[in-house]
């Protein structure tokens, strides 16, 4: 490889937020490793010390780190302070894996465009919690998980991809959430990787794939790739 040409490959950097026990996280270390992920994963932040996120991230050599918000006098202050040492990373995608706290307008604004978050029901229908539970009450018989650009307003961003599973009789809260967290995982490392790849960005109020509005979300087919909606039927 000659001189002019040695530097430029850059991989696409990923920064992860997380509150919990870091499955979604886990899944995209996998793919990475398994090559079937272009990126770079270059930081793992939480706001609670003992989420196993941040084992997950350490066991693979990966930074991470734990602020408390009890440290800082709001939330506006706390989403500073977090953020900045975000941005010391370089991330060019934020990806929120079951990360539990509100983001502050100012930080959601500063990564416009950059930063994603999964989330366990169709949207736009059961933002915020208990998306399980209100589901089944709700006598759905089709729910899943969403990847989603954030903007300010909660789980209201452009919805990038889907995954669908069937609600069943008897289903519980519990029952029902790991069968869509199976599809969580294929979700999340599918949508990452088109935006790593450059096919899916944000476009305002809506998301672009290859330079033109998507219609409709992304759907995760049973390939566990993503596919256009009117492709789905056939993957």
């Amino acid at each position: 490889m000659s001189p002019a040409h040695s530097h430029t490959f850059r991989p696409f950097r990923i920064a992860v937020l997380a509150s919990g026990r870091g499955s979604n996280l886990a899944a995209l270390i996998a793919a990475r490793a398994a090559g079937r992920l272009p990126v770079e994963l270059v930081g793992v932040f939480s706001d609670r010390a003992g989420a196993g996120a941040l084992e997950i991230a350490r066991a693979h050599g990966i930074p991470a780190l734990a602020l408390s918000p009890k440290d800082s006098a709001d939330r506006t202050a706390f989403d500073e302070s977090l953020f900045s040492r975000i941005a010391a990373v370089q991330p060019d995608l934020i990806v929120c894996a079951g990360y539990m706290r509100l983001i502050s307008e100012a930080a959601v604004r500063r990564f416009a465009g950059r930063m994603i978050n999964i989330h366990p029901s169709l949207l736009p229908k059961y933002p915020g919690l208990h998306t399980h539970a209100r589901a089944i009450a709700a006598g759905e018989r089709e729910h899943g998980a969403s990847v989603h650009y954030v903007i300010p307003a909660l789980d209201a961003g452009p919805v990038i991809a889907q995954a669908r599973v069937p609600v069943l009789d008897g289903d519980t809260p519990e029952t029902l959430a790991g069968r869509v967290l199976e599809r969580e995982h294929p979700l999340l490392v599918a949508s990452v990787r088109w935006i790593a790849e450059g096919r899916v960005r944000q476009a305002g109020a809506a998301v672009a794939l290859d330079g033109r509005p998507l219609p409709a979300p992304l759907l995760l087919g049973p390939d566990q790739e993503l596919h256009p909606p009117c492709e789905s039927s056939t993957a």
